[in-house]
């Protein structure tokens, strides 16, 4: 699995966990999604139906090399919240080629089918396609 290592070890701390504490750190992820730029709004951001939350999110892949990734979940939302973070952690900064690269299952390895439904691990897999998308729109077709 090629995997950039931001997002490689967030799958390691997982894998390490008992489920009851993959959940704990799936809301501890939840706490550290940053917040949207004053300049950014909803508004313009692209919204990813396959959550059961509203969410959004948008990418800068203007620096290939460094890939801008922003969401906006609601803190009601804390799964869903959790999983825009650990996206944003793994990936944000990324090159396009590296984001290109992960495997569109790849968050079958943070274990977490056990405690999460499928219905919004259906979610955290919406928001990377759609990731993956605007990223080989804006570099030109790198795309896996």
């Amino acid at each position: 699995m090629s995997l950039p290592s931001a997002l490689a070890e967030i799958v390691d701390d997982f894998s390490a966990l008992a489920d009851s504490d993959k959940v704990t750190l799936l809301l501890e992820f939840a706490s550290e999604l940053p917040d949207l730029p004053e300049s950014m709004h909803e508004e313009a951001m692209e919204p990813v139906p396959e959550c059961q939350s509203p969410i959004f999110l948008s990418v800068d892949a203007a620096d290939r090399s460094a890939v801008a990734l922003y969401f906006s979940a609601p803190p009601e939302a804390p799964t869903t919240r959790g999983f825009a973070s650990i996206l944003h952690q793994g990936l944000n900064g990324a090159s396009a080629q590296e984001i290109a690269e992960v495997p569109a299952d790849f968050f079958h390895d943070l274990g977490l089918a056990a405690v999460i439904s499928p219905l919004r691990l259906r979610g955290m897999a919406g928001m990377l396609a759609r990731i993956k998308r605007q990223v080989a729109e804006q570099s030109g077709g790198v795309s896996s």
